[in-house]
């Protein structure tokens, strides 16, 4: 078991540089596998998932230097064998996006049925399996084993999502790229780091037509080249450093290099009374003197925050919002129209002394503004659940301890160490 200890009560205040979003550095990783072209990435930061990456292209015969100081991830995946078998990473599920590209190179890859991640709720294998059969591959249960083969070279396709999943869209942009002719993607998910995924296979030699809207076409069997591409700022933590700032009534800026997705994102702190300002590469929270939730022009209806795919807030960046919740005076219902167990942590923020009432699976209230208290929590295994505990310890006088806080290093491997920076005393315990 991995706890944070935390002392809080301070203003946090200074100046951060964010990590890479692990939603865009895993799929890219994946993607890679479709090149033998040299590929360096930069700015890769050192996480669980990509030291997995890692040993399984090392274990299938790539040739791999990752400079985890320089944060460098040089990738040759030429001095891979036609007979090669390697097991794929199953604590992770960022997994099934390195199908398409072990199909095209060994035309068959096997996945444990259990794919692990976040603990979110039922997150089905479905839509991917649609996918690759539609690109021309068998799919079938053999024990333990999802096993999908390619046979024959894969046909152009178009598909209408019923929902706009992330994982799903990828899987299906990235398999696009080895069939012949122009593929078609219907309600695709138009994420930031789909995006990114979008621009990095652009870079690489894809010709991809609407990325970052909800119909995109990709033209089959690009020839791939060299590439060097820097991954962009996380946007998640870029929003989760500006709301450690507003609940601690903190001073913070971080470096944010995209600053036009934040408009949604900073409309959602005002609900709060907190205002994000962006300038010259730099987003800034300067919190108020207490946090309150601003009424509804339509008084009788209660503030809420939804999450949805995006452009909706993003279903991760919920539980930081909740966290507002909890400090901010006022009432305020959160729905996470993404996951059925996106909430159910939220009788842990009780024992910090907060009031909160779980409506159904995806409803949520706060009633902000109650005294809290110091306490021992424990955190799911999801990311920012884990950060929203340690964001209300944080704001509170005395010490407080977060157990199973390990999943933070999934994704921000510099986290603990910058908070740090920013006037938090916190530390890693057993």
């Amino acid at each position: 078991m991995t706890a944070l200890r935390v002392r809080g009560g301070q203003k946090l205040s200074g100046r951060i540089e964010p990590s890479a979003n692990k939603n865009a550095v895993l799929p890219v990783l994946c993607a890679t596998l479709l090149s033998d072209a040299p590929i360096m990435l930069r700015n890769v930061p050192e996480i669980t998932d990509v030291t997995r990456i890692h040993a399984f292209f090392s274990e299938l015969g790539s040739t791999v230097e990752w400079d985890k100081a320089a944060k460098t991830f040089a990738i040759d995946h030429s001095t891979i064998s036609s007979s090669a078998r390697a097991s794929l990473p199953q604590a992770m599920r960022a997994s099934i996006m390195m199908i398409p590209g072990l199909l095209a190179r060994l035309g068959e890859a096997r996945l444990e049925h259990e794919v692990k991640g976040c603990t979110l709720g039922a997150r089905e294998i479905d839509p991917h399996v649609e996918v690759f059969r539609n690109f021309g591959a068998e799919v079938s249960s053999e024990g333990r084993h999802i096993v999908f083969r390619q046979r024959g070279a894969g046909e152009a396709t178009r598909m209408w999502l019923e929902y706009a999943s992330v994982t799903t869209t990828e899987n299906f942009i990235i398999s696009a790229l080895n069939a012949k002719g122009t593929s078609q993607i219907v309600n695709a998910a138009c994420e930031p780091h789909v995006q990114e995924l979008c621009a990095f296979l652009e870079k690489m030699g894809a010709r991809i037509k609407g990325k970052g809207t909800s119909m995109v076409s990709i033209e089959g069997e690009p020839t791939f080249t060299s590439v060097d591409y820097t991954f962009a700022d996380d946007y998640h933590e870029v929003a989760t450093f500006l709301a450690l700032a507003a609940v601690t009534g903190g001073d913070i800026s971080v470096r944010n290099g995209c600053p036009e997705h934040f408009m949604l994102i900073d409309r959602t702190f005002e609900k709060f009374g907190a205002h994000v300002e962006h300038k010259d590469g730099w987003s800034r929270m300067e919190a108020p003197e207490r946090l309150s939730v601003k009424d509804n022009f339509t008084s009788h209806l209660t503030v809420k925050v939804e999450a949805a795919p995006w452009p909706y807030i993003p279903a991760d960046l919920l539980p930081i919002f909740i966290a507002l919740g909890v400090k901010a005076e006022g009432q305020v219902m959160f729905w996470n129209k993404v996951y059925e167990g996106g909430l159910t942590w939220h009788t842990e923020l009780s024992l910090f002394g907060a009031h909160t009432l779980l409506c159904d699976p995806h409803r949520l209230i706060t009633f902000g503004g109650e005294k809290l208290v110091p306490a021992t929590v424990t955190s799911p295994y999801i990311i920012r659940v884990a950060i929203a505990m340690l964001m209300v310890a944080a704001s509170i006088d005395g010490e407080s301890t977060i157990l199973d806080a390990d999943p933070i290093r999934r994704a921000h491997p510099d986290f603990v160490k910058n908070i740090d920076s920013l006037g938090v005393d916190v530390e890693w315990g057993d």
